[in-house]
């Protein structure tokens, strides 16, 4: 293959360290070093995003502002780190109870239906061949583990990774626990309204405490996710067009996903997060009594 001057690869016919110049110097292997041409890697760090949240009162008037300091990875691994950590929800949550019958397993089957020779017809030994109706399945699905390992802070960078994204269409809210008298789903459509919320839009509220007024105003609503520290999820962060928090969650996420916090240990609203969980909602989720936190419900493939 000829190559031309100004070709920045390397060529191994055109190239002078496999010419003569290493006959003329006996001591160039020696010299050689294989990985001379690579680049040093460069190493992992995160970044830090500084978004200034408006905060609004329970009847949609702007009272003040906060901060969502949240770590992120960099621009250029960002969107691997999110992907991994997506699909190692999604698939963590598949229960892997899909079982066929192979022709060995089928019942029946041990007698040859008709002699081999003299019927004109196509031999046949069994009544259960993959070929005929009731017979086995060849190469079937049958019960396994789909549930795959993610790391502790991988998972918790993409996690604040997607927070730090969704910051444009987060908005902060006073505490409206104590607003709700009684279940009413009517009064809640209309504080999201105030707030600028669309009903028929998907959103996540994200509380540190979920009262029994505000869970059920809101159970109702299809497009509402109410979800507490615990049960934060990447599925729900991504699949949300609005993303309202309380002051109480912002100074949480802070403290927890911040950078200064990458060193540090989970505390016990984290043990989610944990490698257990392929333990929880692997083969042991087949059983039906999967209690992990995040568990968001069975996948049937």
């Amino acid at each position: 293959m000829a190559t031309t001057a100004t070709s920045p690869s390397i060529s191994f016919f055109s190239s002078s360290i496999f010419g003569s110049s290493s006959r003329q110097n006996p001591n160039f292997l020696s010299t050689f070093k294989p990985n001379s041409f690579l680049k040093p890697l460069k190493p992992l760090s995160v970044r830090s995003d500084l978004v200034a949240i408006p905060i609004l009162s329970f009847t949609g008037e702007k009272v003040g502002e906060t901060q969502l300091n949240l770590k992120s990875a960099p621009l250029d691994t960002a969107r691997a780190v999110v992907h991994r950590g997506i699909i190692t929800d999604l698939q963590n949550r598949r229960r892997g109870t899909a079982s066929t019958l192979t022709r060995g397993e089928v019942r029946g089957g041990g007698k040859k239906p008709y002699p081999q020779k003299k019927t004109g017809r196509a031999r046949r030994g069994s009544q259960r061949t993959p070929l005929r109706p009731g017979g086995g399945v060849v190469f079937g699905p049958k019960p396994r583990d789909w549930s795959i390992k993610i790391n502790r802070k991988e998972k918790r960078l993409a996690i604040s990774t997607a927070m730090s994204s969704a910051a444009v269409n987060t908005i902060v809210v006073e505490d409206f626990s104590d607003k709700f008298d009684k279940p009413k789903t009517k009064e809640f459509i209309s504080a999201m309204k105030r707030w600028g919320i669309d009903p028929k839009e998907k959103s996540m509220f994200l509380m540190t405490e979920v009262p029994d007024n505000v869970r059920l105003s809101s159970r109702n609503i299809g497009t509402l996710k109410m979800l507490t520290p615990r049960t934060l999820n990447l599925f729900d962060i991504l699949n949300s067009d609005k993303l309202v928090l309380t002051q109480e969650t912002v100074d949480y996420l802070n403290r927890m996903y911040a950078v200064e916090a990458i060193g540090e240990e989970a505390d016990d609203e984290e043990e989610y997060e944990d490698g257990d969980e392929v333990g929880q909602c692997g083969l042991f989720a087949a059983t039906g009594t999967c209690n992990s936190a995040h568990y968001l419900g069975p996948i049937q493939f």
